[in-house]
């Protein structure tokens, strides 16, 4: 069965756009919890717009099932995860500019810079994940790193405007995914994924675990938190 893991980035962008304490992504990720989810996902980013280091602390301290931390491939970033311990590190590109990550982090040509920070974290015993788009060099370039698992960037196979352009998306997440596996590493997917588009992906038996924010926070604003990710678990299962 495949697990869920739900990105509450958004209930953290709501409260920033005020400046006060609500809503609290902290208790949105005790009610995550309690409607199934199998995981939670923040990201950390550089210019702090949704997630706080504080945030980030407390999550660690109350979280159950797995909390995943997004990040840039710097230093900086590798120092605050190895003082909170999550259970696993995805390291993602990040521009100041963009409204969301824009696609998969290009391993091949940062080798060493994100192998520094591979090294860094397995040294402080976190497992490391990639997000990388839907391509078999990113996959073997991933693999050299010997990083423990690969994320898979959805976001073109989510955006396809034609039928056409999904089946090359799709094919091209089923080959990057079956490679990832055959080569020994955890299998997930997400970005842009919501209640219409994911079930086809469920096909695919290598991805083990979906991250999926956007959506489901979206459609809690009208049917309630639990209900909408006690909804995705059902789909996804």
């Amino acid at each position: 069965m495949a697990r869920l893991g739900v990105n509450i980035d958004h209930v953290a962008t709501l409260r920033q756009a005020r400046g006060g304490r609500e809503p609290d992504p902290v208790a949105a990720a005790v009610l995550v919890e309690l409607a199934g989810a199998d995981g939670l996902v923040v990201h950390l980013r550089e210019d702090r717009r949704h997630i706080q280091n504080r945030d980030l602390s407390l999550l660690r301290e109350i979280v159950q099932t797995k909390l995943d931390l997004e990040m840039a491939a710097d230093e900086a970033m590798a120092k605050i995860a190895l003082s909170v311990k999550p259970h696993l590190v995805t390291l993602v590109p990040e521009r100041r500019q963009e409204l969301t990550t824009e696609g998969g982090l290009d391993v091949a040509a940062q080798r060493d810079r994100v192998q520094h920070i591979v090294d860094l974290l397995h040294d402080g015993g976190i497992p490391v994940s990639l997000f990388i788009d839907p391509d078999t060099n990113q996959i073997k370039a991933a693999h050299r790193l010997s990083v423990d698992y690969v994320e898979i960037h959805t976001g073109r196979y989510a955006n396809a405007r034609r039928l056409k352009e999904e089946e090359a998306e799709f094919e091209a997440i089923a080959q990057t995914a079956k490679l990832a596996y055959k080569l020994g590493m955890g299998v997930s997917a997400g970005h842009g994924l919501n209640y219409r588009n994911v079930k086809r992906l469920t096909q695919i038996q290598e991805i083990v675990e979906y991250n999926i924010g956007h959506s489901i926070i979206a459609r809690a604003v009208m049917i309630g938190l639990e209900a909408a990710v006690r909804e995705m678990k059902a789909i996804i299962s």
